[in-house]
């Protein structure tokens, strides 16, 4: 073949292309991205929750709460990953009031182990929190509160009650168990606690610690009580070269159950020397170290520390 009628078949053949493609793209009918949303489920292997997504087809409110509690609820052809809604329980009722979603599911739910649990109830909530006119979801477990693994009741949940990674899947899920110190009835002594916890791989287990003892002992522990004022804002937590550095707002000087700062600052170091990558810990308000405080880092002191009943 001649060359020149070669390539101008091969040009003729390119700009063939090109025109299909542009025939395709228009024919193509573009999607609004309001009607976009991200639809939650679990992945196979349990430990994380994955975002796909969903093009709504509703416009009123209680129809795209049913659309997505129906996505939810159905299992994916090929299996790649569980709907949240189809693990073994079933939602009885649902009740939106005041910006506020109540699913109420039946006892089935509590067979769920507590990592899979966490990570449903992160992937109902990130689903439909989306719904415009639904700010918090609640969960019960035919008709009665929820608790978490801890013991601790779990109450409204929104976005910010699970921390999103960057990508596309949110935070996986461990299980930790920490030593904690807490105040006795008197507030003169530090009594330790052991506490399981799932929390999210996003956040250091220093931060948990700090979080742990700003939240208190839980309801069901007797004798123990917050060495640290509930109150209290974390800023930031690190660790560099073994120092834990924990910033925190000034309500920390604000002292509770007439417990001292000293032993609301060992009631913080003693819980987190607990921890193997913490040797002492420096305590900053709003970024500097109280003149008030003994020393500007602090190491296990054991001697704030009793039993109960002693």
């Amino acid at each position: 073949m001649d060359e020149g009628l070669y390539m101008k078949r091969i040009g003729n053949i390119i700009v063939l292309l090109f025109c299909l493609l542009a025939m395709t793209a228009c024919g193509k009918e573009e999607v609004d991205e309001e009607k976009i949303y991200q639809v939650y489920y679990v992945s196979n292997s349990e430990t994380k929750v994955e975002m796909h997504d969903y093009v709504m087809q509703s416009e009123d409110t209680e129809e795209q709460l049913e659309e997505l509690i129906q996505c939810l609820s159905t299992m994916p052809d090929k299996l790649k990953y569980k709907a949240p809604l189809a693990m073994g329980f079933q939602v009885l009722s649902m009740k939106l009031e005041e910006e506020k979603l109540l699913l109420n599911v039946d006892a089935a739910y509590s067979n769920l182990s507590p990592t899979t649990e966490v990570l449903v109830r992160a992937a109902i909530v990130h689903t439909l929190i989306q719904i415009e006119g639904i700010n918090y979801v609640g969960i019960t477990v035919e008709g009665n509160q929820l608790f978490d693994n801890a013991g601790e009741v779990v109450s409204w949940m929104n976005a910010d009650t699970f921390i999103n990674n960057d990508g596309n899947e949110i935070n996986t899920y461990e299980l930790a168990r920490l030593k904690l110190y807490f105040a006795n009835e008197s507030g003169d002594r530090l009594v330790a606690s052991y506490r399981e916890k799932h929390y999210s791989t996003n956040v250091s287990m220093e931060r948990l610690v700090v979080e742990e003892l700003i939240a208190g002992p839980t309801g069901q522990i007797e004798g123990m009580y917050p060495a640290i004022n509930p109150q209290t804002k974390i800023i930031n937590v690190m660790t560099k070269d073994g120092i834990c550095y924990v910033n925190l707002d000034a309500t920390f000087l604000t002292v509770v159950n007439n417990v001292s700062t000293e032993v609301a600052i060992y009631s913080m170091v003693n819980s987190l020397v607990e921890l193997s990558n913490v040797n002492k810990v420096q305590i900053m308000i709003n970024g500097e170290v109280p003149s008030t405080f003994a020393t500007a880092t602090y190491e296990r002191n054991l001697d704030y520390v009793t039993t109960l009943g002693e």
